[in-house]
């Protein structure tokens, strides 16, 4: 069986997404990372924009929901992110999304809590 995924690795974000107070009003660097996987049936020899999905469109899909919404939970920014994905790319069979959160409110030394989700047509 053939396969092939687009990553966008490490995106930097700020925004406010956080359940405590504090985490809304100061709000914080996050990090994004996005795996999709493309129709196997796509024509990839053709060399044309056809025939993927365009980076620059991807990443402007999870700049506006990761920026566009404030989140409680980085699960639900994970889960809108993939669906976002899966709605408006029709080549994207499967979407995994990792919502990476550096400065938790935890007495903790860490270098991130996150939360992964994969979403299938």
């Amino acid at each position: 069986m053939n396969s092939a995924k687009i990553e966008l690795r490490n995106l930097a974000f700020f925004a406010r997404h956080g359940l405590m107070k504090e985490e809304a009003k100061l709000g914080q660097r996050f990090r994004v990372d996005v795996q999709v996987k493309l129709d196997p049936a796509l024509d990839l020899q053709s060399d044309s924009e056809a025939e993927t999905i365009n980076y620059v469109d991807l990443y402007e899909t999870v700049k506006q929901t990761f920026e566009g919404t404030r989140f409680n939970f980085i699960e639900s920014c994970a889960d809108t992110i993939a669906r976002k994905i899966l709605e408006r790319f029709e080549k994207a069979l499967e979407v995994t999304v990792k919502v990476k959160k550096p400065s938790v409110p935890v007495d903790c030394i860490c270098d991130y809590f996150a939360a992964e989700v994969t979403r299938c047509r």
